[in-house]
Order: structure tokens, then C-alpha cells, then sequence
């Protein structure tokens, strides 16, 4: 029931952006790996936001021109820098985006762990 119902609206979403259903099918996997700019932490495929409408305008624009994944990938990153993407590589140029949810979780677990030491009591 599911599949059949997936079906039908990548029938309707392919009628509505006139790609065929294989390049339709490509684009929406490619824009759930694009984060909306916008909506931090969506992408762009579940966002409602004007630039994500436009970002998917774009990414279709490119599939239906012949681009490949990484063509896409590499002009939205050249637009948006490396937060554009929902997994960016690892390099020393996106080091920041990966480091600093470990170093927010350091910090947050050194707070928990100073707040619950028991102080001595003055007797």
C-alpha cells in the first residue's frame, strides 16, 4: 500500500517538474542530502522556505541539464560553502562543522560532572 502510494506521488511530483520519474527519483535523493539554509538542520526537499524552493529548482535544473551527483553537489557548495551539505567530507576546511558538536558534548559532560561532585560540607 505504502509503495503504491509513494508511486503515485512521484507520478504526480514528476508531472508537476516534467523530469522523467528515474531523473525526478535522483533529484529528491540529492536534495535530502542539501540542507536548507533557511531551516537549519532540514533539507531542503522537507522545507517550506523560498530559498529551499529555489535550491530544488536548481538542483532539478542540473539533473535535467546532464549533471552528475558530485556536479550538483560541487555548485551548491561553490553557492553555499560545505553547511550546505547534511554529511560535508571531512578535511581541514570543514574540521569546525565536525568538531564542535564533540567539543559541545565535552564541555556539556565536564558541566555535569563538576555540578554533581559532592562539596564539601562546613561543619
Amino acid at each position: 500500500m505504502k509503495a503504491l502510494i509513494l508511486a503515485a506521488a512521484l507520478a504526480a511530483q514528476t508531472a508537476a517538474t516534467g523530469l522523467p520519474a528515474d531523473e525526478e527519483a535522483r533529484a529528491q535523493a540529492l536534495m535530502r542530502e542539501v540542507r536548507c539554509m533557511v531551516c537549519a538542520g532540514e533539507s531542503i526537499l522537507d522545507s517550506n522556505a523560498g530559498q529551499a524552493q529555489d535550491m530544488r529548482r536548481f538542483v532539478r535544473e542540473q539533473v535535467a541539464l546532464g549533471a552528475d551527483d558530485d556536479q550538483v553537489r560541487e555548485a551548491l557548495v561553490q553557492r553555499f560553502g560545505y553547511a550546505v551539505l547534511m554529511r560535508p567530507p571531512v578535511d581541514s576546511s570543514t574540521a569546525i562543522l565536525w568538531a564542535t558538536p564533540v567539543l559541545l558534548l565535552v564541555l556539556g559532560g565536564g558541566l555535569l560532572v563538576t555540578s554533581m561532585r559532592k562539596r564539601p560540607s562546613k561543619t
